[in-house]
């Protein structure tokens, strides 16, 4: 490709597909007390979820340094364009880091064609961005068009999320023990959604497991429209088979052109916990 897609590592691209379009990826980093990791260099989901069920605190996360960013453009050809895919900025601070690490590029080489674009998604959000871009690419579209486009969807993307556990927002100080065991007690289900400005918010609450599965299929129907033309991602936190199971049911209610299934890494699982579900597809 004459662009170079380069995301980070909250994106949770499947190892495949980051190997075909031969995408790059910053890792943000994971500690467990004293212990630090590069995500997809240092630690793999498996180990991960492993290490977070067996802590008593959750792992603390933070967003790749400028100088990560930098590094990864500096390997990218002279006369190749760079589009960076970042998680969110209202999430994260890897965004600033991301365009920190791009003016200290352009200051060593100013004729760089470079763009750093803010999701105001994660996870299979962006892998739904990046997805798109890579067939746009892919048919011809220049750097400025290329960017165009990816601005426009930013802006249809619809990113649900569904929780099957409180522990990891008690652990992280986001709900309180009490909240929590009443919620539990009473089985009752959070789901979540990306809003337009990139913030994580309550969606809905629902009391079942049943119910909350069918209402979480129900709202993709009443986010968007014209499935057949469009793609859905799904990504979950270590829990496979209940993934595939509800991605079976969307794909019966509503037939999408192309589904695409990977799993939560280190940051989004982090808040997620596991047996976390989330979906991206565009209005």
């Amino acid at each position: 490709m004459t662009i170079k897609i380069i995301t980070d590592g909250a994106a949770d691209l499947p190892l495949s597909f980051i190997n075909q379009y031969d995408i790059k990826v910053v890792p943000l980093n994971v500690s467990f007390g004293d212990q630090s990791f590069k995500t997809g260099i240092d630690i793999d989901n498996e180990t991960f979820y492993r290490m977070m069920k067996e802590s008593a605190e959750l792992p603390k996360t933070s967003c790749p340094a400028p100088y990560d960013f930098l590094e990864a453009y500096k390997e990218v050809p002279e006369d190749k364009a760079i589009i960076v895919f970042s998680l969110s900025k209202a999430l994260s601070g890897t965004y600033e880091s991301a365009v920190v690490g791009m003016d200290m590029l352009l200051e060593e080489q100013p004729n760089r064609k470079i763009a750093v674009l803010n999701t105001k998604t994660g996870s299979c959000g962006q892998i739904l961005l990046i997805e798109e871009a890579v067939k746009f690419i892919n048919c011809g579209a220049g750097f400025d068009e290329v960017i165009a486009n990816a601005q426009s969807s930013i802006d249809s993307v619809n990113t649900l999320i569904l929780l099957e556990t409180l522990e990891n927002v008690v652990k992280g100080g986001r709900l309180s023990k009490t909240k929590a065991a009443i919620a539990n007690a009473l089985n009752i289900k959070i789901m979540l959604e990306v809003s337009k400005d990139g913030l994580i918010e309550v969606r809905e609450k629902v009391r079942g497991d049943k119910k909350v599965l069918r209402r979480f299929i129900e709202q993709i129907g009443e986010c968007g429209k014209d499935f057949e033309k469009k793609v859905l991602t799904m990504t979950h936190s270590n829990s496979e088979e209940k993934a595939l199971g509800l991605l079976k049911e969307i794909k019966e209610k509503y037939n999408f052109k192309e589904t695409i299934l990977s799993e939560i890494g280190p940051l989004i699982g982090t808040y997620a916990g596991e047996g976390g579900i989330v979906i991206s597809f565009k209005s």
